[in-house]
């Protein structure tokens, strides 16, 4: 049996709320395979402030009632409030953190504070697993190493594709070379370009998706492509090892689209999808992101509501594709299980 691990979750919305359920769901499986144990020590957001217990917070609680009050008014939920917590250091020492699952928003023009917590997270000596895309593009190769010098992982699986191991899944294919990759990245406006394809207007369309819960009530990350733009220059960093600025990829979002035109491009064949690219030139790489006509009879415009796709071409597979099928939150909170499990072999 390999140590029991202090669990600590940074942000406590859908993403870490789904996953605190999805660990317990799988505990006794995690416990029996990979002789991995647990409890959960910390949970910290803007609502709740920063809670730690390192004697374990009460787990059939929480995975019931989603989260502890803060002034611990359920008698069922024994925990500890750390009100003179300062900062996320204070909470990790406090808690006895051996893994940070963080999960707060996505703060496209410089990644904090999510990367500051990422390295809170390595200078307190536990494991940093994330499912914000802005350490990634903006911190990634300073993480990495730091994560390295300290002994510790850090790990991202969900940022892309959700719980789909893209990234892990080259460090099973070594010595291999990534020229190049195009695929569809971002769910809300899939949805979108399909109902306008059915004559609905842009912003029916989106509103329909905000209806379904895909789309968020301010969605111009999406609908501007700056959601694919960042998964885009992440995957260039991580799997291309090239660092590359947002504005140096070519970005054009779906506003510039009407119905008629959808319609027109559909029944000629040729349907419309925000599509991204990179490839390699020279020491660097060209990346855009932009809504293009792509064949009918191709994989890419088969991708339909909450699905995504991608394709890699490397110099030993001329083509390795892959196609996620309409995931949800267990999805994404099932990415993080993977490089929990995947830290804690270390």
């Amino acid at each position: 049996m390999k140590p029991s691990f202090n669990l600590c979750f940074l942000g406590f919305g859908n993403v870490n709320r789904t996953l605190v359920r999805l660990l317990a769901d799988r505990q006794a499986e995690l416990r029996d395979r990979h002789g991995i144990s647990y409890r959960f020590t910390g949970i910290a957001s803007r609502s709740l402030g920063w809670i730690a217990d390192p004697d374990g917070l009460d787990q059939a609680a929480l995975c019931g009632a989603g989260a502890p009050a803060r002034e611990n008014s359920r008698p069922d939920l024994t925990v500890n409030v750390n009100t003179t917590a300062q900062n996320v250091r204070d909470w990790l020492a406090a808690a006895h953190a051996d893994v940070l699952f963080e999960a707060t928003s996505l703060n496209v023009q410089t990644g904090q504070p999510a990367v500051d917590h990422i390295r809170a997270a390595l200078e307190h000596g536990a494991h940093a697993i994330t499912a914000n895309k802005g350490p990634i593009v903006h911190a990634y190769r300073e993480l990495r190493d730091f994560a390295a010098d300290r002994g510790r992982r850090f790990l991202f699986e969900s940022t892309v594709m959700d719980g789909v191991p893209i990234f892990s899944l080259f460090d099973q294919l070594p010595a291999i070379h990534l020229k190049g990759f195009h695929g569809i990245l971002n769910s809300t406006t899939n949805v979108i370009l399909s109902e306008m394809e059915t004559g609905l207007a842009f912003d029916e369309a989106l509103k329909k998706a905000q209806a379904l819960g895909i789309a968020e009530t301010d969605a111009t990350h999406d609908i501007d492509g700056w959601d694919a733009a960042v998964k885009t220059a992440a995957l260039v960093a991580v799997l291309m090892d090239v660092p590359i600025r947002l504005e140096e990829i070519a970005r054009e979002g779906i506003r510039g689209l009407t119905p008629q035109a959808l319609r027109n491009a559909k029944r000629d064949g040729w349907p419309f999808k925000l599509v991204c690219r990179a490839q390699r030139v020279g020491d660097g790489v060209k990346a855009s992101v932009a809504p293009e006509k792509v064949l009918a009879t191709s994989p890419m415009a088969k991708i339909s509501g909450t699905s995504s796709y991608i394709y890699f071409e490397t110099d030993i597979f001329p083509g390795l594709a892959i196609t996620e099928e309409n995931p949800g939150l267990y999805a994404t909170a099932y990415g993080m299980v993977a490089d929990f499990v995947r830290a804690a072999a270390r």
